[in-house]
């Protein structure tokens, strides 16, 4: 095996909500990975890269501000591998993702997407959006207030002059799904796939998870989420990901989140040497 440099980026801690320790966690676990393997990997912060001049190789990465992940996209364009892709964490974004999986008909809850200054679309005001999950559509969730669960519409009404103060424009209204919620976690092209009951481990980023409360243990097929969730990977673009779904009473699993390059702290070791191989992988085939 030929030995290879890869370059890492690591995520602005702004960007880490809660969670600043265990992405730096597994963003280290994997450069140790590759370094055990012979291999050199240079690091760089989400600032530094900006000024970097990468021509070829393999890049892992987790960024997130929008403007290394369009410096990022470049890089792609001229040939630079990225783990994940920058297309990949901009289809992330939730109004992105949003439409690529239900155009897609990846399981996931009916969904509007809207202006917050604009009169609200009549569907809203239906049962079916009571109760409901009010998200902003531009980025990913930075803060408690970027995902809102509401329980009528005057919450929501509420919700939206909100958001609109803080110059959110447009968000993405998911119906609320009743059942288990889980949290999985994957590398796309591998075996390597972990689900579990967030409640249960209190993992948590904001506390959102105590609303559909604890799990009763419905019965679901894993391998068939996990196809799921690789399909999903695929339309999305990212390798590397994780996510949330709800598991219906009657062991339909629908996807509620998906994310690129979480922080895997349950499963950090297993996920590193799964991320690793894969960046190697991609390295011997350039």
């Amino acid at each position: 095996m030929s030995k290879h440099t890869f370059y890492g980026i690591q995520r602005h801690m702004l960007f880490s909500p809660n969670h600043i320790g265990n992405d730096a966690a597994i963003f280290n676990a994997v450069a140790d990975y590759l370094r055990s393997r012979g291999h050199a990997v240079k690091l760089y912060t989400e600032q530094d890269f900006l000024k970097a001049k990468l021509s070829d190789g393999v890049v892992f990465d987790m960024v997130r501000s929008k403007a290394a992940v369009r410096h990022l996209q470049r890089l792609e364009r001229k040939g630079l591998v990225a783990v994940n892709s920058g297309f990949g964490i901009e289809n992330c974004t939730r109004e992105k993702m949003t439409r690529l999986l239900l155009d897609n008909d990846i399981p996931h809850p009916d969904s509007v997407i809207c202006s917050v200054t604009e009169e609200l679309p009549e569907e809203l005001y239906t049962a079916k959006y009571q109760p409901c999950w009010i998200k902003r559509a531009d980025f990913h969730a930075i803060h408690k207030e970027d995902v809102t669960y509401v329980r009528n519409v005057a919450e929501m009404e509420e919700m939206m002059g909100e958001y609109a103060l803080r110059n959110i424009e447009r968000v993405v209204v998911n119906q609320h799904l009743v059942g288990d919620l889980i949290k999985f976690y994957g590398v796309h092209g591998t075996d390597f796939f972990y689900w579990f009951y967030p409640y249960d481990l209190k993992h948590s980023k904001f506390g959102l998870e105590a609303i559909n409360g604890e799990p009763t243990g419905i019965p679901f097929s894993a391998d068939d989420l996990k196809g799921v969730c690789d399909r999903a990977a695929e339309i999305l673009k990212v390798d590397v990901y994780g996510g949330d779904a709800i598991v219906d009473r009657d062991g339909t699993v629908r996807i509620i989140d998906f994310n690129d390059w979480p922080s895997f702290a349950p499963c950090r070791r297993e996920a590193a040497d799964a991320i690793g191989q894969l960046l190697i992988q991609k390295a011997e085939a350039l």
